[in-house]
């Protein structure tokens, strides 16, 4: 089969790989319909996270047909339409009868590099480092969904690919992130980064009660976008001289009651603090540039929640005084996507959230290296990249 592989810093190629096949009786092979970029898959394209290996298949965000099914699998088959969260669970260890599955104990089969990292490891990633187990991933004609009846997850008629593959991450990202603000009626949500897990941490916040959310980024078009489609005001924080000013004024003095950090360890900024980020970066002396996050925890109100829903690795400059003194609550996590799946798929159902206006650009997956060159770099107003197999 034809696969996106990743064979060095910035090294895309589109490559013949043998077919997978199943391994464990729960595996099913889904012949994939629809993949995606995502901005975490950046960090190891950049060389930012470690752990991959030259010919390692990449795509964690997908969906498509199931094609074959082990013999215990009882919940799909073959035929069945299905869209997958990134993580693999097998819904019988502690975390996952607590509904905590990206923390699933039994399915990162090299818990070793997380170990020192983490202290613990979590849940494996399809196509995202040997840290996250070393799985194929989902840029490819088939895909390999071990845990099947915890994993994949029916699409109800009448929704198109694009209502749906971004359920696979990005929606039940944001939704998360949302639902950890603790969202009270008349609350005010601030959320940097409106890409395509902001816009849905917006949208969610809306779903679960906001009145105001305000979205913070640079690229007009993309604040253009959530302003139209998820209702966002928003701030361009490369016309305002600070945006904890900005967004204070906004709210009265107070402060939003909640931040969300939608960005992770490659924030864009400005002034002296970014570049210091930038050549500490560069110098490997820590891997996060963190200006996004220090500006939602010195904007966040006092007695606020922050929300990080970003990946990050090893950053300095942390303001945790500012966390303490104010009283904020911290809550992060990557997404528990089989928790929240069958309830976004309802809300999409219903009308009340349609994410397929982030797929600005569709490839065949042969020119998914240039889909990920125009998602990188932001080109011709590009969201998200959305691949055919």
């Amino acid at each position: 089969m034809r696969a996106l592989c990743w064979n060095g810093v910035n090294d895309l190629r589109v490559e013949t790989v043998p077919d997978p096949e199943i391994v464990n009786p729960h595996d099913v092979i889904l012949r994939v319909t629809l993949s995606t970029t995502c901005g975490s898959d950046l960090h190891f394209i950049d060389g930012y996270l470690p752990t991959m290996k030259a010919g390692d298949i990449i795509g964690h965000e997908f969906m498509g047909v199931v094609e074959d099914v082990g013999r215990d699998v009882k919940k799909v088959k073959k035929g069945d339409r299905v869209v997958v969260p990134s993580f693999i669970v097998c819904g019988n260890c502690w975390y996952c009868e607590h509904n905590l599955y990206s923390l699933c104990d039994n399915t990162n089969p090299k818990p070793e590099y997380q170990q020192v990292a983490f202290g613990q490891p979590t849940a494996g990633i399809y196509g995202y480092t040997h840290a996250f187990g070393g799985y194929a991933g989902a840029h490819a004609q088939y895909v390999r969904v071990p845990y099947a009846d915890n994993d994949c997850f029916l699409v109800p008629e009448g929704l198109r690919d694009e209502q749906v593959i971004f359920l696979s991450d990005a929606a039940p990202t944001g939704y998360m992130g949302a639902e950890f603000c603790d969202i009270q009626p008349g609350a005010t949500i601030a959320v940097w980064g409106a890409g395509g897990v902001g816009m849905m941490a917006t949208r969610s916040a809306y779903l679960m009660g906001a009145e105001r959310v305000i979205v913070v980024d640079r690229f007009p078009e993309r604040l253009a976008m959530a302003r139209k489609f998820v209702g966002a005001e928003t701030v361009d924080y490369s016309q305002v001289e600070s945006v904890v000013d900005t967004l204070r004024e906004m709210t009265g003095g107070r402060g939003p009651d909640a931040c969300i950090d939608a960005v992770g360890m490659e924030a864009h900024g400005t002034g002296p603090g970014h570049a210091y980020d930038r050549a500490k970066q560069a110098l490997h002396l820590h891997s996060d540039r963190g200006q996004a996050l220090r500006e939602a925890i010195l904007s966040c109100r006092k007695g606020g929640t922050l929300s990080v829903l970003g990946v990050y690795g090893l950053m300095d400059k942390f303001p945790l005084g500012a966390i303490i003194n104010k009283g904020l609550t911290l809550r992060t996590a990557q997404q528990h996507g089989q928790k929240y799946v069958p309830r976004l798929l309802e809300h999409v159902v219903k009308g009340e959230l349609d994410p397929s206006f982030l797929a600005t650009h569709r490839f065949p997956l042969e020119d998914s290296p240039r889909g990920y060159e125009i998602f990188k770099k932001k080109e011709d107003g590009c969201v998200r990249a959305v691949f055919t197999a």
